[in-house]
């Protein structure tokens, strides 16, 4: 919302905003002249020529019936991107893991090479330090989101698939079946000439791969591209070499090598999301060269790996991962330190936990040390009887860290943590919740306990 917000603000709209409460983002709004309000009220909406809404508001919410009874248009927040997007050269992201990522790094790969993007992303960019702009040229760059089916209102030049997951499938009549059905459906919406980007190395996606080549796509043999580390695809990454908070690989296309591209994020899963990267702006003219030129100096999006403090060696960092692959790929990036890793992640949702309770369970083997917090649940979400954090420490105890605790609240393990901890230890935060906050507050305490 407030990326497209800063977007509207850019094009010269006047724009008026709610928030239950103030943030850095709304902040950054209002100091760029939007109009912020804290809290709901009905009037807030009147003068408005059009309302838009994220998923996280209800019908029943005051500014929507009050828009609704001054015949004010109403648009989901994915509508209201669905404009921007298909009027331009849609780049569309979709995918269970690396969708803010890799659509930050085509931002940032485009806008170095001077083709001046519109861009609308999740979160905050760390080299330009915003998650949104409103570019002159013809490339609008954004997330597209699978949690509640909006991607489908996009009919991008170019569709990327990172991944597929069984996640949000409360929003999916509980079936992964349908959930797989959106995705071949969104691939399809490409435009004429468009391009569907897709990794065949993810189990999901190659299910898929017979309905995709068979569709729309397979009409034209450039209009499926596939990547790939380990199995056959058009894009192939090799000779990777994992580091400390980096990663190099090789780049070939149907057997040519193109080059090395050597990052600054760390971890297997940067190499994939690059390669959707590489892929992408070779399509829109950029040299493979000014390609490894710009990626290198990506710094990773804010909650993706976000080094937060680095003090006594003690490594303090942040990461949204909230769900179980990507838990693995998180803690796995963090191993290539050679620190030792405290792993705490706090779940997001009753239904998430319910639905992947089993696959949590086992994602924790590579870290040193486990801690667990209470399920960070958002308003209105019902309780499910027997989904708690204690039973998933008592899951994870047993498949795969014998070394978890439950510590409830992230208050109590910012106390624990600012004890504990020792020269030699990376601690690591992870969740789509507020659990960012013991990680800031342990890397603010450590810097004031050394002098830093």
């Amino acid at each position: 919302m407030s990326a497209i917000a800063r977007v509207m603000l850019e094009m010269g709209y006047k724009v008026s905003g709610s928030d239950v409460a103030g943030q850095e983002l709304t902040e950054k709004l209002a100091a760029k002249g939007a109009h912020i309000y804290i809290g709901h009220e009905p009037e807030h909406v009147k003068g408005a020529d059009l309302v838009v809404y994220s998923t996280a508001l209800s019908r029943d919410n005051v500014e929507r019936i009050a828009a609704e009874d001054l015949n004010i248009p109403i648009l989901h927040r994915a509508q209201m991107l669905s404009r921007l997007m298909n009027n331009g050269k849609g780049v569309a992201v979709a995918g269970a893991h690396g969708k803010t990522t890799t659509s930050s790094m085509i931002a940032l790969v485009m806008e170095t090479c001077e083709l001046d993007p519109t861009y609308i992303i999740g979160g905050e960019i760390v080299n330009v330090g915003t998650n949104a702009k409103a570019g002159k040229g013809d490339y609008v760059v954004a997330e597209a989101d699978e949690s509640d089916g909006s991607f489908l209102q996009y009919h991008p030049a170019v569709a990327i698939v990172t991944n597929i997951e069984p996640d949000h499938l409360e929003n999916y009549d509980g079936d992964f079946g349908k959930l797989k059905s959106a995705y071949v459906q969104f691939l399809s919406q490409v435009k004429e000439d468009g391009k569907a980007i897709v990794c065949a190395d993810d189990i999901n996606i190659q299910e898929l791969l017979p309905q995709l080549s068979a569709g729309p796509l397979g009409s034209s043999s450039s209009g499926l591209i596939t990547y790939a580390i380990d199995g056959e695809a058009d894009y192939k990454a090799e000779d990777i070499v994992l580091g400390d908070r980096q990663v190099s690989f090789v780049v070939t296309h149907l057997g040519q090598t193109l080059g090395r591209i050597k990052l600054s994020v760390p971890g297997r899963h940067n190499v994939y999301n690059a390669m959707a990267t590489v892929i992408t702006c070779l399509g829109a003219g950029i040299s493979f060269d000014d390609i490894a030129a710009a990626i290198v100096d990506f710094r990773g999006a804010k909650r993706r790996f976000q080094v937060l403090g680095e003090v006594n060696d003690i490594l303090v960092i942040d990461d949204y991962a909230h769900h179980p692959t990507e838990i693995q790929a998180t803690i796995s990036a963090a191993k290539a330190t050679g620190k030792r890793i405290i792993a705490v992640f706090q779940p997001q949702r009753y239904s998430r936990t319910y639905f992947l309770l089993e696959q949590f369970s086992r994602a924790f083997s590579e870290a040193d040390e486990v801690i667990i917090t209470d399920i960070y649940s958002p308003a209105g979400e019902q309780q499910i009887e027997g989904v708690n954090s204690k039973r998933l420490v008592e899951l994870i105890l047993l498949n795969s860290n014998k070394n978890t605790t439950y510590i409830p609240s992230k208050e109590e393990v910012q106390e624990v943590l600012i004890a504990r901890v020792a020269p030699g230890d990376l601690v690591i935060t992870m969740g789509a919740g507020d659990i960012w906050k013991a990680a800031d507050g342990l890397a603010k305490s450590l810097r004031a306990k050394h002098g830093e």
